[in-house]
């Protein structure tokens, strides 16, 4: 379906008279291409030539602006109802009802504003509607993907699972967890294929990380306090290994794609402090297992980041259906501001097709303003009937003169558009 707006002169003769003719190009029993209706535009401010030749270079891309934004809002509601058809009035009656039935509103676009003043309070207020409905869908399309994550996590294996929800108190029971001021405990997820590979390597994994070099106490403890031996003149990293603890692995878990382990690493290591230039420079905390972390995953094995709680699962479940609730709740708003504001952004638009039809009718009718206006509906499949009868019957140009690609020219002033 396709509407056609277009305006003739009067020439000095009455409106009806332009009507009728209007009727007979296009809308009559011998010309049966389109339904049409009166278009009434209001008289609107004139304004200066500068005023109107800048208006009416600017009018294309300015209704093009707002079209987009209904469209925008048409979209958004198809997609929270999944496709399924919506209905979205305009002043509580269908789009196409109130296209036909078309009426200057007086007391919220006041005609006797200046034309470019016009425009922008009608522009304003769509941009308006259009960066809210941003806002809007950020927020929605956030809280979905929270949403999405955190099934995935409660469905998905080992490597994304949420392990609160995986790990029963019996299984927990039978996996020593260290938490020491030395020591830490770590899960890693890996893959099954990578299963030979994990658990042949694992103690080369990140051996570049921990010091072993450096006095050895319990073979000499002679050689205790000798400056040059001990301190800041040790090389503690001569000597390089890997932070796991020998002995520690434990199969935790498996699953159809990947198996849990538990790992024992060295949480850190302490660099002495040292004396230089009779000042004292403290020591510093080297800290493993964000090192050994990267060094794993370099690997596609996983350490995951995980604290055992007991209670955390029903938690996770009850969080779960929160935030699918607040996801629904969150989506009929959405389509509840859609309807309310779909009618303000078709209203908008409109207004701004009727403004394109004064100022291209002034520039090209001339003063004082005197044409008239009709809406025509396009029957089915009669959309290009439609627009040579109006050509023939109300233009002078034969279009059969103009070259293939040329811009499309109509001796009166026509605007075509989708509802």
């Amino acid at each position: 379906m396709s509407y056609v707006i277009a305006a003739i002169a009067n020439a000095g003769g009455a409106p009806e008279q332009a009507y009728r003719k209007m009727q007979s190009a296009a809308a009559c029993p011998e010309r049966p291409y389109a339904e049409m209706f009166k278009f009434e535009v209001p008289s609107l401010t004139v304004g200066t030539l500068d005023t109107l030749m800048n208006l009416s270079d600017e009018m294309g891309k300015t209704d093009s602006i707002v079209e987009q934004i209904v469209r925008k809002i048409e979209k958004t509601a198809a997609e929270l109802s999944d496709r399924k058809a919506v209905e979205l009035s305009v002043g509580g009656v269908p789009a196409t009802r109130y296209i036909q039935q078309f009426a200057w509103d007086s007391a919220k676009y006041p005609s006797r504003r200046p034309l470019k003043e016009l425009v922008s309070l009608i522009t304003g207020g769509a941009v308006a509607i259009e960066e809210e409905l941003k806002q809007l869908l950020q927020s929605y399309g956030d809280k979905q993907a929270a949403l999405q994550d955190a099934k995935r996590k409660k469905q998905g294996n080992l490597l994304v699972a949420d392990l609160n929800d995986v790990l029963t108190q019996e299984v927990m029971r039978k996996v020593k967890v260290i938490d020491s001021e030395y020591l830490k405990t770590i899960f890693i997820a890996v893959p099954k294929a990578l299963k030979e590979n994990f658990e042949g390597s694992l103690d080369k994994i990140g051996n570049s990380l921990v010091g072993y070099g450096g006095p050895d106490w319990s073979r000499d403890s002679t050689k205790l306090g000798e400056p040059v031996s001990f301190g800041s003149h040790v090389d503690r990293h001569k000597v390089r290994g890997s932070p796991v603890v020998p002995g520690s692995l434990q199969v935790v878990h498996s699953d159809e794609d990947s198996i849990l382990y538990s790992v024992t690493i060295l949480k850190g290591q302490y660099e002495a402090g040292y004396f230089q230039n009779d000042e004292f420079q403290p020591g510093t905390k080297i800290d493993f297992e964000e090192e050994f972390s990267k060094a794993c995953k370099e690997k596609r094995f996983i350490v995951r980041d995980f604290k055992y709680d007991p209670s955390q699962a029903n938690k996770s479940a009850m969080a779960l259906e929160q935030m699918s609730v607040e996801v629904d709740g969150m989506r009929s708003a959405l389509m509840r501001w859609c309807k309310n504001h779909y009618g303000d952004s078709y209203v908008a638009w409109m207004h701004i097709k009727v403004i394109r039809v004064f100022v291209e009718s002034v520039l090209r009718y001339g003063l004082p303003v005197d044409f008239t206006a009709v809406l025509y509906k396009a029957n089915h499949g009669k959309d290009a009937d439609l627009v040579n009868a109006l050509d023939k019957y109300l233009g002078n140009i034969d279009k059969t003169e103009q070259e293939e690609g040329e811009e499309e020219y109509h001796d009166f002033v026509m605007f075509k558009f989708d509802p």
